[in-house]
């Protein structure tokens, strides 16, 4: 007689069932729970993407970054700074100052004042000057941390004059010790970001957090790449300067200083090309550029509107030659015959008509700036 095996399969099938209503249960358990997966790279990569730009890096930047101009007898030096605390304190170099008689400085909203001297070295290019009307200024952070190689980096500066100029690269060398020009340069950055005449004493920043981790300092005549001494190496003499500077014990410069240098002979030159930047700017219609001529004055009382509708007419237009001439009080005026071709408006299929102007121009040093600060048409 064969053996029955009904409860075998009878337990079998129970173990089946219980198996499946526990895989339902963990399924319904997961489903309802929320998924995180824990992977260094994705995590830093999350991180990074709240990171400022490029763009925004950079647009903070320019606001602490300060044109510096040491003036003597026999010429003028540029070169750049940075604020670095609510005194109006500027961080530079110590060669952008040493020979001047006179520190002014150009914020990136063209406003113009006279610096001090806080404290200077004579071994390490470094210097802090004090402007007051700074004061409580935004500036940037300075960095705790030192730079590895293949950190990014952005340098900003004055070279040539041109405020806040960028360049890009990266930190192609670490712990560089040198000499230039009297001062010794210890433990200083090499970077790829080319750096020239003006780039002195400007920020390095490191392009992740936006933080200064250096001071633009020596270029190389190549340009391939330049050094910036780290700020971590100076900050504690920085502070010192600055902590012990009284505002009533310092000596600013007076504005008088640099209107009685103004070379008037260069004066001229740069009068007759303006004026016929001026018409140029007028016969493209890059009505911006033009008015961007006019002194401070001239724009309060003359609105860009105001001022476009006085040219807007014009199609074409010929030019002769300026010529200029020095009047009392380091002003220029500046005469010009101008030829316009306009659409006449009494005219109903617009005809074009050509009528001879001869206009003058008074040229003016506001904020060490040539600018027109009067237009007279002379031809009626």
């Amino acid at each position: 007689m064969k053996q029955r095996r009904y409860p075998a399969i009878l337990i079998s099938i129970v173990i089946l069932l219980i198996g499946m209503f526990i895989l339902f249960k963990m399924y319904s358990d997961w489903k309802n729970t929320e998924l995180t997966v824990n992977q260094p790279f994705v995590n830093h990569i999350a991180e990074n993407s709240k990171n400022l730009d490029l763009k925004s890096i950079i647009h903070e930047a320019e606001k602490s970054v300060i044109q510096i101009e040491g003036h003597n007898e026999y010429n003028t030096i540029t070169g750049s700074g940075f604020l670095y605390n609510n005194k109006g304190d500027i961080i530079t170099n110590a060669h952008v100052i040493q020979d001047a008689d006179a520190i002014y400085v150009r914020t990136s909203n063209a406003r113009f004042y006279p610096a001090a001297v806080v404290g200077m070295s004579d071994d390490t290019d470094i210097a802090v000057i004090r402007v007051p009307q700074l004061a409580n200024r935004e500036h940037l952070s300075l960095s705790n941390d030192l730079a590895e190689i293949g950190d990014e980096v952005i340098a900003l500066g004055s070279p040539h004059g041109f405020q806040n100029t960028v360049t890009l690269g990266i930190i192609s060398g670490t712990e560089r010790d040198l000499d230039v020009d009297g001062f010794h340069y210890a433990n200083a950055y090499q970077i790829s970001a080319p750096i020239t005449h003006g780039n002195s004493g400007g920020p390095l920043i490191k392009r992740e957090t936006g933080e200064i981790i250096g001071i633009n300092s020596v270029g190389m005549d190549d340009g391939m790449f330049g050094f910036s001494i780290p700020i971590n190496e100076v900050i504690d003499i920085v502070k010192e300067w600055s902590n012990e500077a009284v505002n009533e014990d310092l000596k600013f410069a007076s504005i008088t200083d640099i209107v009685n240098n103004i070379n008037m002979e260069q004066g001229v030159q740069d009068a007759n090309y303006l004026i016929e930047y001026f018409w140029d700017s007028i016969g493209i219609r890059d009505y911006i550029s033009a008015y961007s001529l006019l002194g401070s004055s001239l724009q309060q009382s003359t609105s860009y509107a105001d001022f476009r509708n006085q040219y807007i007419h014009i199609i074409d237009l010929r030019i002769t030659d300026p010529e200029s001439e020095v009047l009392d009080n380091n002003q220029i005026k500046t005469t010009i015959e101008v030829d316009v071709i306009e659409r006449d408006s009494n005219q109903d299929n617009e005809k074009e008509q050509t009528t001879s102007h001869q206009f003058e121009f008074i040229f003016a040093y506001e904020n060490d700036q040539l600018k027109i600060i009067k237009i007279t048409d002379t031809s009626d």
